[in-house]
């Protein structure tokens, strides 16, 4: 099938689905070039089918496809940004990481330097999990292009700062623990957001403040709104490079079922999106979108609401993004 693309700004972009179908052709993200379609990229979009740091439903290998998916939906134009993305730099779809899912540590390894080698070229990277256990690496890939700590603001129902599961220091509830150890977060900007549920004690809390984590949970989103919430998290934040790590289990279970570990009492996709666009302007080096587990997903409930997570970062760093010239558009595009 003939690739119809549209090419605003000098910019490969989406196949035009107002000549093709959009349930029609192969399901990159937004129906996107891949990355061997393009000379260079400014934004790639990659998935990590990597779920073997699940404490609890597995299936959150099979996310980043199912995100794209519903990503089949998505347009060029973000009103709520007021940006094309697509044509103010290049963004494409990298495909998806090969690692091993027998052995975490290696894993980790793989993803660490298939990010570094993504981002080569200066490129932001915007991940597509897999569980959340993928964060690590990601983060220590940022904190070294960076060539500082990062900020990170971290969506998520649990905290994800435990110590470890059977022993196991490296799994989807211990990334951001890990991080801290490690140097690569600068824990003087640093929080969780819309956090609820129970806790195995106290002491959940206690470290993470030790840590340095600010903690807005989803009744704080509920009870103070918005934009008070995003208010308190760019003073946090400042103009340092910014992670954000999304996992899809922040939303309540009514907006996003499929995911491995729900918990009631969660935010509202509206809330989430609103609050990603109050970002916009801060120095947004990289983020992720984890715990899409499609096998619990009804509808496509979850991968769309993923996919409009993704769509919003990936905007919110084109648009902060000095666009290079464009490369000419070769005719067998």
């Amino acid at each position: 099938m003939e690739e119809l693309r549209v090419t605003g700004g000098g910019r490969l972009g989406p196949i035009d689905s107002s000549r093709i179908p959009r349930y029609a052709g192969a399901a990159t993200f937004a129906r996107l070039p891949r990355l061997d379609q393009v000379d260079r990229t400014d934004i790639a979009v990659v998935g990590v089918p990597f779920d073997s740091g699940v404490s609890y439903r597995p299936g959150a290998r099979f996310g980043g496809n199912h995100i794209r998916e519903a990503s089949r939906l998505l347009r060029p134009y973000n009103p709520a940004l007021d940006v094309s993305p697509f044509e103010r730099v290049q963004v494409a779809d990298a495909g998806d990481m090969a690692v091993n899912p027998f052995n975490i540590g290696e894993a980790i390894e793989t993803v660490q330097q298939n990010a570094l080698d993504l981002t080569a070229d200066g490129a932001r990277l915007v991940t597509l999990g897999g569980d959340h256990t993928i964060a690590l690496p990601l983060l220590r890939a940022a904190a070294e292009r960076a060539g500082s700590p990062v900020a990170m603001l971290h969506f998520d129902a649990h905290l994800d700062t435990w110590d470890t599961y059977f022993g196991a220091e490296y799994t989807h509830g211990t990334p951001f623990r890990r991080a801290v150890e490690e140097g690569i977060l600068d824990t003087e900007a640093i929080s969780h957001v819309g956090t609820r549920g129970p806790l195995y004690g106290v002491r959940d809390l206690e470290d993470d403040r030790r840590f340095g984590f600010g903690i807005v949970t989803s009744s704080d989103v509920y009870r103070k709104g918005v934009d008070e919430i995003v208010d308190q998290l760019r003073q946090r934040i400042g103009n340092r490079p910014l992670y954000v790590s999304v996992d899809i289990d922040v939303l309540d279970p009514a907006h996003a079922p499929g995911t491995g570990t729900p918990e009631a009492g969660g935010i509202t996709s509206r809330e989430l999106l609103e609050i990603l666009r109050g970002l916009r302007g801060l120095n947004l080096v990289g983020a992720d979108v984890v715990e899409v587990a499609p096998a619990y997903d009804h509808a496509e409930l979850t991968g769309v609401a993923a996919s409009h997570v993704a769509y919003d970062l990936v905007t919110l760093m084109a648009d902060t993004l000095t666009p290079a010239t464009p490369a000419p558009i070769a005719e067998d595009h």
